[in-house]
C-alpha cells in the first residue's frame, strides 16, 4: 500500500531537502519503487539528485496549472527505482494563479491520484513556508515528517505548523497523522545540540524515532556531517556518495523505521 510522505518545517535550514532526499534514496536502496516531488521553488531536491534547470523542460509548476500530465513530468535518477518530478524558480508565484481553481487546497492530491498505483513511496520537499504549496503538500500526504535543528531557536514557528496540521486534519484530511520529529545537525560534542534533544524528547516523546541499541531506548537523530553536506554538490544522496558515513547510516535507520511502521 502506498504511503505518502510530507517533509515539512516552515523554518529553513533544518534540513527539510536532505531529508527528503536521502529517505527517498534511502527506501529504494530497499528495493521499495519511490517517487520524490520537489515542491520547493529552490529546486534544491532537484540539484541533490543531478537535475539542473537546463536537463528539463517541464516541472512541477507545469502540473499543478495543468499544462501537463504528472506522468509526463517525472525524471529517472541513477537509483533505478527513484524517481522525480522536479522543481523550478517559477514555482514562486503560483500562488497567484493557484486563486483560479475552486479548490486551490486539494490541486496536488488531484494530480497524484494518476499514478498512485506506480510507486510504495512518494516523498514530498517542502518550501520553508506554510503557503498554498505546503497545504497542497500536506493535503496530499498521508503523513508528516518534521525534521527540528538541534540548535538555538529550534522549537520557533513549531506551534504554528503543528496547528496547521491539527486544522487540516480536522477540515481536508482526516488520514493526516505525524510520522514523526527528527532531529538534525545533531553533535555529541555540542552541549545546545544535547539541550535541544532533550527538550524535544520532553515534548515530543510520543513523536520522535525510537530504536533500541544496549538495551537502551535511544533517539534517532541526524548527525552533523561532513560527507552528508557535501553529496548535494556532486548530485548524489549520501548513500552514493558515501555509504559508510554516519549521515547514511542515519537515514538507512529512518528508512527502516518507517518500513517497520508499514510492516
Amino acid at each position: 500500500m502506498i504511503e505518502i510522505i510530507s517533509v515539512a518545517n516552515q523554518k529553513g535550514g533544518v534540513g527539510k531537502t536532505t531529508t527528503a532526499v536521502n529517505l527517498a534514496a534511502s527506501l529504494a536502496i530497499a528495493d521499495k519503487k519511490v517517487l520524490l516531488i520537489d515542491a520547493d521553488p529552490q529546486a534544491n531536491a532537484t540539484s541533490s539528485l543531478g537535475f539542473y534547470k537546463n536537463d528539463y523542460e517541464y516541472n512541477l509548476y507545469h502540473v499543478l496549472i495543468g499544462s501537463k500530465n504528472i506522468n509526463e513530468v517525472i525524471l529517472n535518477t541513477t537509483l533505478p527505482t527513484l524517481d522525480i518530478i522536479p522543481s523550478n524558480i517559477g514555482l514562486v508565484g503560483i500562488e497567484r494563479e493557484f486563486e483560479e481553481f475552486d479548490d486551490k487546497e486539494m490541486i496536488l492530491k488531484k494530480r497524484i491520484k494518476e499514478l498512485k498505483k506506480d510507486y510504495d513511496y512518494i516523498i514530498i520537499d517542502t518550501p520553508p513556508t506554510l503557503g498554498l504549496i505546503t497545504i497542497n503538500a500536506l493535503n496530499a500526504s498521508d503523513s508528516v515528517i518534521i525534521p527540528v535543528q538541534t540548535e538555538f531557536f529550534a522549537l520557533e514557528g513549531l506551534s504554528q505548523l503543528l496547528n496547521t496540521i491539527k486544522l487540516l486534519k480536522r477540515e481536508k484530511n482526516p488520514k493526516l497523522k505525524i510520522k514523526g520529529v527528527l532531529p538534525t545537525m545533531y553533535s555529541s560534542q555540542n552541549n545546545l545540540s544535547k539541550h535541544v534533544l532533550a527538550e524535544l524528547r520532553r515534548f515530543f516523546r510520543d513523536k520522535m524515532f525510537i530504536f533500541d541499541k544496549d538495551n537502551k531506548e535511544n533517539i534517532l537523530v541526524i548527525p552533523r556531517n561532513v560527507r552528508l553536506a557535501e553529496a548535494p554538490s556532486f548530485g548524489k544522496p549520501i548513500i552514493l556518495y558515501d555509504i559508510k558515513s554516519k549521515g547514511a547510516v542515519a537515514y538507512e535507520m529512518l528508512a527502516k523505521k518507517i518500513l517497520e511502521s508499514n510492516e
